[in-house]
């Protein structure tokens, strides 16, 4: 936990994952993908490492203290981010930021160079060499980003970013066991 005058950027805990889920809801309708989130809370919380199974993911809130200071254990959460440890066979262990966001009626107030600072230094901690992210290319964040250092591998390196869904990963695997 890091506590500083303005925020307090922590752990999730089993009570922040209602509001984390409806952040994560509220950045899909920012980045106009509304029906993309389909974690329940039980989702999160088990692979957030809640529950006490295998943690997945490292589930932050960021707190803000002016407005949240006389219930500090209830307190709503104003941003959140979700990483998770990645491996590189160029430069070995990497962190991997899924999402950083803050609530618009908090933003700029340094909330969201607050949780970049935060999950940086997070990557520090776990000795990586790289902290990696995605932002989508009409998103205003890119230049935010951008201004604390972070190079946009598209344009520099020509790396494009792949995905195969659930329906192609079943058939993939139906056709191993075919073969």
């Amino acid at each position: 936990m890091s506590k500083s005058k303005e925020f307090t950027f922590r752990r999730a805990r089993v009570e922040d994952i209602k509001d984390v889920l409806s952040m994560i809801q509220e950045l899909a309708d920012f980045e106009k993908m509304s029906n993309g989130p389909q974690l329940t809370e039980d989702d999160l919380k088990r692979d957030a490492g809640l529950t006490g199974e295998q943690e997945y993911c490292e589930v932050y809130v960021l707190i803000d203290n002016a407005t949240n200071l006389l219930i500090y254990f209830l307190s709503q959460a104003i941003g959140y981010s979700i990483c998770y440890k990645a491996y590189s066979t160029w430069q070995g262990r990497y962190f991997f930021v899924e999402d950083i966001y803050v609530r618009p009626e908090h933003r700029k107030r340094g909330a969201g160079k607050r949780i970049f600072l935060e999950v940086s230094a997070r990557a520090v901690e776990l000795k990586c060499p790289r902290l990696e992210f995605n932002v989508l290319e009409w998103n205003p964040a890119r230049k935010f980003y951008e201004s604390l250092g972070a190079v946009d591998l598209t344009a520099k390196e020509g790396w494009h970013y792949y995905r195969v869904e659930e329906q192609q990963l079943t058939k993939l695997a139906q056709d191993l066991a075919r073969s």
